[in-house]
């Protein structure tokens, strides 16, 4: 079939077939962002709502992500990283870091919540020479500039937050 790495003989073909894809890659990074709601999946990222049912869809069929009835709304579910999904933090934060060396900063940095320094683009904090679990990075906007952004999403990653904390407290 055309346009898929079926027939490839190699992990990183197959693992591009279930994150290789634009969109998907963007939902797994703001689910680390703490986003677990599909409305705010939908409105922060722009994405048509077919595709977004599409791939989470995906992610929860391959074990990336298990999902779960929302308490607060019972026709409704929340959506979060399995081990699985958490282990691709080293490779979605080496392409944010190779994305800033290419394309400009971040409009987020991430800080190493035990000290507070910015841990480098392998994931290590210079200060603490330790490699930093996404459980022990915050993300905090970068010279304190909030963009354009007015989803709930964007409004509350205003403020410093711990990777993998929900957010839905504060949406």
């Amino acid at each position: 079939m055309a346009g898929t790495y079926e027939a490839q003989n190699c992990t990183l073909a197959r693992a591009l077939e279930l994150i290789g894809e634009r969109w998907t890659l963007l939902i797994i990074r703001d689910a680390f962002y703490g986003v677990r709601r599909f409305n705010h999946f939908r409105d922060h990222l722009d994405i048509p709502r077919a595709v977004l049912v599409e791939r989470l869809a995906t992610l929860v069929d391959n074990g990336v992500f298990v999902r779960a009835q929302d308490p607060d709304h019972a026709a409704r579910h929340l959506y979060d990283l399995t081990p699985l999904g958490r282990d691709l933090w080293p490779a979605l934060h080496a392409l944010l870091s190779w994305g800033t060396r290419v394309a400009g900063p971040n409009q987020l940095r991430f800080v190493h919540v035990v000290c507070g320094s910015e841990i480098d683009d392998h994931g290590n904090c210079p200060a603490c020479h330790v490699y930093a679990p996404p459980t022990d990075i915050a993300t905090e906007p970068r010279d304190g500039k909030a963009r354009g952004r007015t989803d709930a999403v964007a409004i509350a990653l205003r403020q410093r937050h711990t990777l993998l904390q929900p957010l839905d407290a504060g949406l």
